[in-house]
């Protein structure tokens, strides 16, 4: 038998002694660790916050280097205009050129630029244009020409250059008469267009002819916000010249929307002239909508508080639009003002124009007078209620500076549309929370980037972005009455992206852009004059002194042009028939 074969000893691994590590040490690895985890946590939270931190440093900034690169911007544009397009009505930027609007031009970019010149001290581009408006700006033209944009801009710009000529130091000339002699003379023109069977402005008017012509679109209608958006330029002007006619004309268009009685104060978007009712039911706040009711709260104020008729109006209308438009997006509850495509009743359309964005400025405005927050809580008839209307303003601040926040190029798309969900949609208010937890409408906005990146959406054909002001604006009435910095680091950022993006070099100026998604976006040659009149000025303004031009003071068109507040000799000439 053979023998077992002896086995073989199993061979082991060495044995690896590990030396313990001291303590000590073990703490500060540890240490490290946690600092790492945590510095990678606060990365993605700041990466991931909309609303940035650099407002808690605001006390340290040097506003007025930044209120000086605001007028260097001017400056380019107005200089680049000059040079390639003086005297024309458009200017464009990129290919260096300009172009008329009418044969003889009608002063677009001069005249609504007028009272910005005013504001930055700019006397020499100022007695340039003032020269050209003597020599050469007639309104006595063969031209067709927009009844609001006409009257908010041309006669706007005018009698804002006027006042402001007898105040701000340094812009008095003795050729000053000019301006009110030509707002005069085109007033006198404009007021063709009341003479409508209803008093509702014709969409145009001929210059030439004295003659209102009806909107070729639309059935012959006019927009409701641009029959109603006349009435600070014609009440000053009557003012100005003791001729009641202005006014009275004006007026009569509140008089003539409001006998329509629409429910919650919401007024639809087209209103024909011959009989002074509405052609259609759907209601907005931006285009053709929204001027409105910025206008409600301005002419209260204008009057010094004399015409209470138009805060009930104001009121009502703020009411509606809490209780009708206002909705909230579905991951983040941002807070929109929808619309409502079939009026009230209807479901809600989750689009939101850049225009809306007037909104929040037009809220704190009626709430405060123009006087800061602290001031208005003092007093005796300040409510609850106006609480809650700063608190939307706050709100609906958020999701306009959320608008330049989501894109790649930090500029605001023309419109938005929003994710909501069906329930946030529907044409009624919602019945009362369930015991499970509150309705979308009453959650708190979630601060997070990515959400409002799913929220926001962008539509190609929405995507341009033609330098409007209407963020800016309300960023400056929302800095002057709750003194928050936020509003204007929010503002300094929107004007970081305008000098970044729609600087259209070689010194030509800047230009609206085609796509605010795309980096570089392509620019669309063309250079609003509300670039000039409004957004630059009340980017200068939003980095000013709050004590100048105060904003108890005065009252800004929707153009921003600057009238003063004033006690009027005539009282209001209507009663509303509720």
């Amino acid at each position: 038998m053979a023998a077992k074969k002896a086995k073989s000893p199993r061979r082991q691994a060495p044995r690896t002694v590990v030396s313990p590590v001291p303590s000590p040490m073990r703490y500060v690895v540890a240490v490290i660790a946690a600092i790492a985890t945590l510095g990678w946590g606060l990365g993605r939270w700041y990466a991931d916050h909309p609303i940035g931190f650099s407002h808690y440093g605001a006390s340290y900034v040097d506003w007025d280097t930044r209120r000086e690169e605001v007028k260097e911007a001017f400056v380019t544009s107005w200089e680049a205009y000059s040079q390639y397009a003086w005297g024309q009505d458009r200017y464009h930027p990129v290919t260096a050129k300009g172009s008329q609007m009418s044969p003889d031009g009608l002063g677009w970019i001069i005249v609504d630029s007028l009272d910005t010149m005013m504001v930055m001290n700019l006397t020499e581009p100022l007695a340039e244009s003032r020269k050209w408006l003597r020599r050469s700006l007639s309104y006595d033209q063969d031209q067709d020409v927009n009844t609001f944009e006409t009257t908010i801009r041309m006669l706007g710009g005018l009698l804002s250059a006027h006042y402001l000529a007898g105040r701000l130091p340094d812009m008095a000339s003795h050729r000053d008469s000019v301006y009110l002699d030509k707002a005069v003379d085109l007033a006198d023109r404009l007021l063709s267009a009341y003479e409508s069977r209803s008093g509702i402005p014709y969409a145009s008017v001929h210059l030439g002819k004295k003659v209102g012509l009806p909107s070729h679109a639309d059935g012959g209608s006019s927009s409701m916000a641009e029959a109603a958006t006349v009435q600070l330029e014609m009440k000053y002007l009557s003012h100005l010249t003791g001729d009641e006619r202005y006014w009275r004309r004006a007026e009569k268009v509140m008089k003539v929307l409001d006998d329509n009685a629409m429910e919650a104060g919401l007024l639809p978007i087209f209103v024909h002239p011959d009989s002074g009712r509405f052609t259609t039911a759907e209601i907005r706040l931006g285009s053709r909508g929204d001027s409105y009711y910025e206008y409600l709260v301005k002419q209260y104020l204008q009057t010094s508080g004399q015409e209470p008729i138009y805060l009930e109006m104001w009121e009502e209308a703020l009411a509606g639009i809490q209780t009708h438009l206002i909705t909230t997006t579905r991951k983040a509850a941002v807070k929109i003002v929808a619309e409502l495509p079939q009026g009230i009743g209807g479901p809600l359309s989750p689009k939101m124009d850049h225009l809306v964005c007037f909104l929040p400025g037009t809220i704190a405005l009626g709430a405060t007078g123009g006087h800061t927050l602290a001031f208005a809580r003092a007093q005796p008839d300040w409510t609850r209620e106006k609480e809650q209307q700063m608190q939307l303003a706050r709100d609906l601040m958020k999701t306009c500076w959320g608008m330049y926040a989501v894109t790649a190029t930090g500029l605001a798309p023309e419109i938005v549309w929003f994710d909501a969900a069906d329930e946030d949609l529907r044409p009624r208010p919602p019945p009362p929370p369930p015991r499970d937890g509150p309705l979308r409408q009453h959650r708190r906005t979630r601060d997070s980037l990515a959400a409002w990146k799913e929220d926001f959406v962008i539509k190609p054909l929405d995507a341009h972005n033609l330098q409007r002001p209407e963020t800016v604006e309300s960023l400056f009435m929302m800095w002057r009455v709750t003194g928050d910095p936020v509003y204007r680091e929010w503002g300094w950022k929107i004007f970081r992206g305008f000098q970044t993006w729609t600087n259209a070099g070689l010194d030509k100026g800047y230009t609206s852009v085609g796509n605010v998604k795309a980096v570089p976006p392509p620019l669309r040659d063309e250079m609003e004059s509300f670039w000039l009149a409004e957004t630059l000025k009340y980017l200068y303004l939003l980095f000013s002194p709050s004590d100048f031009i105060p904003l108890h003071e005065v009252v800004f068109n929707t153009e921003a042009h600057i009238f003063p507040r004033f006690e009027s000799q005539w009282k209001t000439g209507w009663k509303r028939n509720r």
